[in-house]
């Protein structure tokens, strides 16, 4: 359509505005990850099943006081983990093994922009896992303490460790090879990283340097606050900022869209 004896096309062409483009990318890439079984195994179903398993039924000593306040904390952390590390590497080699990725790098959306998305896309489903799993414990008599302001920075800068150790992986290694690796440490890490059994449990020399790890960082930070009512857990939001510049940095240098 032409407006009348000037040649000019209405509306416009052109790409639309990059806040635009962000947020309806970041709604779709929350769309898919919402509607894969595997994602919501791994994001909703499992989190939700051990935390609901273990504080019903004495299995782990947990010390004293209920197991739901010990266990939270930690169930918390594994959803970090596994919307930002596990399930975002997983979807994005396999994006990067189909092409999508160098498809998607030669859109008017710029690569930055698509990482963006990619990251409000996790923020999104993080916050229906804590949502979720914050009802289902207060349903099985948590009492948090703390400061929500200490436990919204160890979150955020939980998911700046995962997203940037899981970008890092989806960028370097083969599909097949993320699926793997990504599912492998998940699981170490559940049972290594202080999510369900406590630090103090293994000896000396591996709680020195299991406590290094983000999962064992988050899940302790957060224990700290919200089951003993510490103050701002400078130590572990350090362990977290590390890790996430080092992730991070790691993943934009070494990144391959092809």
């Amino acid at each position: 359509m032409t407006t009348a004896g000037t040649g000019v096309y209405a509306p416009k062409p052109g790409a639309a505005p990059l806040g635009r483009m962000i947020a309806a990318q970041a709604a779709l890439e929350t769309k898919m990850l919402l509607r894969n079984g595997e994602q919501l195994l791994l994001t909703v179903v499992i989190p939700t099943l051990l935390l609901v398993l273990f504080s019903s039924v004495d299995i782990v000593d947990t010390g004293a006081g209920k197991a739901v306040d010990f266990l939270t904390p930690g169930i918390l952390a594994l959803a970090v983990m596994s919307t930002a590390f596990t399930g975002q590497a997983i979807a994005t080699g396999f994006e990067r093994r189909y092409g999508v990725l160098k498809r998607l790098a030669a859109s008017p959306l710029p690569r930055w922009g698509l990482m963006t998305a990619k990251t409000a896309s996790v923020l999104v489903t993080e916050i229906l896992q804590i949502a979720l799993l914050t009802v289902i414990a207060f349903a099985l008599g948590w009492d948090p303490q703390g400061n929500p302001f200490a436990v919204l920075l160890l979150l955020i800068l939980g998911t700046a460790a995962f997203s940037g150790l899981g970008l890092l992986m989806a960028g370097t290694l083969k599909a097949e090879a993320t699926l793997a690796a990504a599912n492998l440490v998940f699981l170490l890490l559940l049972v290594g990283g202080g999510v369900i059994v406590p630090l103090d449990k293994f000896p000396s020399g591996a709680q020195d340097v299991l406590g290094l790890l983000p999962i064992s960082a988050l899940s302790d930070g957060l224990r700290d606050v919200l089951q003993h009512g510490a103050g701002m857990p400078w130590g572990d939001l350090g362990i977290l900022a590390v890790w996430g510049v080092v992730g991070l940095a790691a993943a934009g240098k070494f990144f391959r869209w092809e």
